[in-house]
């Protein structure tokens, strides 16, 4: 499969129907998503998996979640939206 293919299928699966998972996640997917190691990719594959309330529990920095590989990935995601530029979370 190739990067943009599994991109766009991740980009829909990234869309939660929860506004601020959404403020987080679609942006992360289409403009820093490429740039992770193959490790990180599968963490972030793997941390769609999880329930829509845990994503926002952790991504609101509420709680870390208890899985370290899912730790890794909510870290670099949190970072990604502190420091970018807001104009990315105008294109959802």
């Amino acid at each position: 499969m190739s990067l943009e293919t599994e991109i766009n299928r991740l980009h829909w699966q990234s869309r939660r129907g929860m506004w601020e998972l959404d403020l987080l996640l679609v942006p992360f997917i289409k403009n820093h998503y490429a740039e992770l190691d193959q490790d990180d990719r599968k963490r972030y594959e793997d941390l769609l998996a999880c329930e829509d309330q845990d994503l926002f529990v952790w991504l609101m920095r509420r709680e870390l979640p208890e899985h370290p590989e899912h730790r890794i990935i909510v870290e670099k995601i949190i970072e990604y939206a502190e420091n970018s530029d807001l104009d990315h979370f105008k294109s959802l």
